[in-house]
C-alpha cells in the first residue's frame, strides 16, 4: 500500500513544462528533492528518501552537466572538499550548450549542509557519468563515495547508500574490473550486518552474488549465501534479484526442481517495467524445465516484448520435443552466439541425453521390434561404433525406465513390450472407484463435522450435571420424608 501511495505521489510531483529541453525545470525539481531530503534526515523518515530517489531516477534522462553543476553550488558549500572532488568528475566540453539563470540560483540560499545531502550528491553524478559511458570517471566517483560512507553510520543515509553499492559495483562491471572490489564489498557486508542495516545486507550479498556468478565461482557463492544472515526481504526488486541468482546456483548444483521454483518465482515478482530481467528468468526456467523432462507452454515464448529474445530457446524446446538429434544440434550452432553470451551453453550440452531420448521413446512406440543398427540410424548417432552406443543407451533408458522394452543380445534386436488396450482392463473401473470412495469419504467427514458441533462436551457436562441434581433432589427427598415418619 505505501508503494502504491509513493508512486502516485511520484507521477503527479513534477508536472509537464512545455520547454522539455530546459534546464530550469529540471535544476528546480533537484531542488525540492533536496528539500525532501532534508526533511527527511531531520524527521528520521526513511521514507521521504526513498521517494527522492525514485524521483531522480525519473529525472536522470534530463540531467546535464549544467545542471548538475549548479544543483551542486546550491547544495553543498562553495570551496568545500565534497564539492571540489565532484566539480573534478564533470565533463567540462557541455558547460555551455545550456545557459542557467546563474543570478537566480546565486541570490537563493544555500540549503543547509547534511550527510545525507552530500552521499545524494555523490549518487545524482555517479548516476550521471554512468549514463554519460563516463565509466572512468564513475569508478574514481563511486570508490570516493564508498570512502564517504564507511564514516557513517546513519539509519537515513542507508537508502541511499544501497544505492550507491549497486552503482559502485555496476561501474567495475563496466569496466571489467569487478573482482577487485571483492574484498571491499565482503567489508561492506560484514559492516552492514553490524549496523544492522539490512537493505545494505540485501544489496550487498546479491552484488556478491553477481560478483561470483561472473567468475563461474558457485560453490563460493553457494558458501556466502548458506552463511548469510537471513531475514525479512524490505526490497521486492532484491528479492527476485536473489532468487534469479538462487535459481543459477542450484541448476549448476543439477538441483532443478528447486531451481525451476525459484526462476519462475523470480520471473512471476519481477516488476513489469523489468523486461530485461523477466526475459533472463524465462530463459534459465526454459533451460531448467526441459532438464526435467518437461515441455514448456507455448505461451512462454510468446509473452509481450519477449517473441525475439525467447526465439532460440523456442527452436531448442521444439528439437528437443521431437526428439531429433540432428535438429537440436543444428539449432544449437545456429544461436551458438546467443547461447554463450547468456551462459547456458553447458546447459545446452546436458540436453543432449534428453534428446536422445526422447527420440527413443518415439521409436519404442512406434516399432515393436526393431535392429540396434536402425535406432542408431533413427538416432543419428554420429560416433565412431554407433550399434554399441545404441545398445548402452537403450539399455540405459530401460533400467531408468523410460521405455518399456528388452534387448534381445543375440539378434541385436530391441523388442517393445506391446501396450495392449486398457480400457480392456479393470484399471478404468478401479481408478474411478477410488475418485468415487474419496468423494464419498469427504461427505462423510463433512456429515460427521455437522452432526457432532465443537460444543458437544459442554451440553455433556450439563447432561451430566442434570442427572447429579436430580440425584440429589431425590435424596433429599428421601431424607425429608424419613424425617416425617420420625416425627409421626
Amino acid at each position: 500500500m505505501t508503494q502504491d501511495v509513493e508512486m502516485k505521489e511520484q507521477q503527479v510531483a513534477f508536472p509537464p513544462s512545455n520547454s522539455a529541453s530546459s534546464p530550469t525545470p529540471v535544476l528546480q525539481h533537484l531542488k525540492e528533492i533536496a528539500a525532501l531530503i532534508e526533511t527527511g534526515a531531520y524527521a528520521r523518515e526513511v521514507r521521504r528518501i526513498l521517494r527522492a530517489v525514485r524521483l531522480t531516477i525519473a529525472l536522470r534522462r534530463k540531467l546535464k552537466v549544467s545542471v548538475i553543476s549548479s544543483f551542486l553550488s546550491f547544495a553543498l558549500a562553495p570551496g568545500s572538499e565534497a564539492h571540489s572532488r565532484l566539480s573534478s568528475y564533470l565533463p567540462k566540453d557541455d558547460q555551455n550548450d545550456m545557459e542557467v539563470d546563474t543570478a537566480t540560483s546565486a541570490s537563493q540560499a544555500t540549503v543547509k549542509h547534511s550527510s545525507e545531502l552530500e552521499i545524494y550528491c555523490y549518487l545524482l553524478v555517479l548516476i550521471f557519468l554512468i549514463d554519460q559511458k563516463k565509466y572512468t570517471e564513475a569508478k574514481a566517483c563511486s570508490s570516493a563515495s564508498i570512502a564517504r560512507l564507511k564514516n557513517l553510520n546513519r539509519r537515513t543515509v542507508d537508502v541511499l547508500a544501497s544505492r550507491l553499492y549497486f552503482y559502485y559495483s555496476l561501474s567495475y562491471e563496466l569496466t571489467g574490473d569487478l573482482s577487485e572490489i571483492r574484498g571491499n564489498l565482503l567489508a561492506l557486508h560484514r559492516v552492514a550486518t553490524l549496523r544492522h542495516d539490512e537493505l545494505g545486507q540485501e544489496t550487498l550479498l546479491n552484488l556478491l552474488l553477481r560478483n561470483y556468478l561472473h567468475y563461474n565461482l558457485y560453490d563460493q557463492a553457494e558458501k556466502l549465501r548458506s552463511k548469510a544472515p537471513r531475514f525479512e526481504a524490505h526490497s521486492n526488486q532484491q528479492f527476485c534479484r536473489y532468487l534469479f541468482y538462487l535459481g543459477k546456483i542450484r541448476t549448476i548444483q543439477l538441483e532443478y526442481t528447486d531451481a525451476k521454483e525459484s526462476l519462475l518465482q523470480a520471473a512471476r515478482k519481477a516488476p513489469v517495467a523489468a523486461l530485461g530481467f523477466r526475459v533472463q528468468c524465462n530463459k534459465w526456467a526454459v533451460i531448467v524445465r526441459l532438464l526435467l523432462g518437461e515441455i514448456p507452454e507455448r505461451t512462454v515464448f510468446m509473452q509481450k516484448g519477449m517473441e525475439k529474445a525467447l526465439r532460440p530457446y523456442f527452436e531448442l524446446t521444439n528439437a528437443v520435443r521431437i526428439g531429433d538429434l540432428e535438429l537440436f544440434k543444428t539449432v544449437a550452432e545456429k544461436f551458438s552466439t546467443t547461447f554463450s553470451s547468456d551462459r547456458t551453453n553447458n546447459l545446452i550440452v546436458r540436453l543432449r541425453h534428453n534428446v536422445i531420448r526422447t527420440g527413443l521413446r518415439n521409436i519404442s512406440i512406434s516399432y515393436s521390434r526393431i535392429s540396434l543398427a536402425d535406432v542408431a540410424k533413427k538416432l543419428r548417432l554420429d560416433s565412431p561404433n554407433p550399434v554399441a552406443d545404441a545398445e548402452s543407451i537403450v539399455s540405459k533408458a530401460i533400467r531408468d525406465g523410460a521405455i518399456d522394452a528388452t534387448l534381445d543380445h543375440a539378434n541385436g534386436w530391441m523388442v517393445s513390450k506391446e501396450t495392449g488396450d486398457i480400457y480392456s482392463t479393470n484399471e478404468p473401473q478401479q481408478a474411478f472407484n477410488s475418485r468415487i470412495a474419496f468423494c464419498l469419504n469427504m461427505h462423510n467427514e463433512a456429515v460427521r463435522a455437522l452432526r457432532f458441533p465443537p460444543n458437544s462436551h459442554k451440553e455433556k457436562e450439563s447432561a451430566e450435571k442434570r442427572r447429579e441434581r436430580q440425584q440429589q433432589e431425590q435424596e433429599l427427598a428421601k431424607h425429608i420424608a424419613e424425617e416425617d415418619d420420625d416425627d409421626f
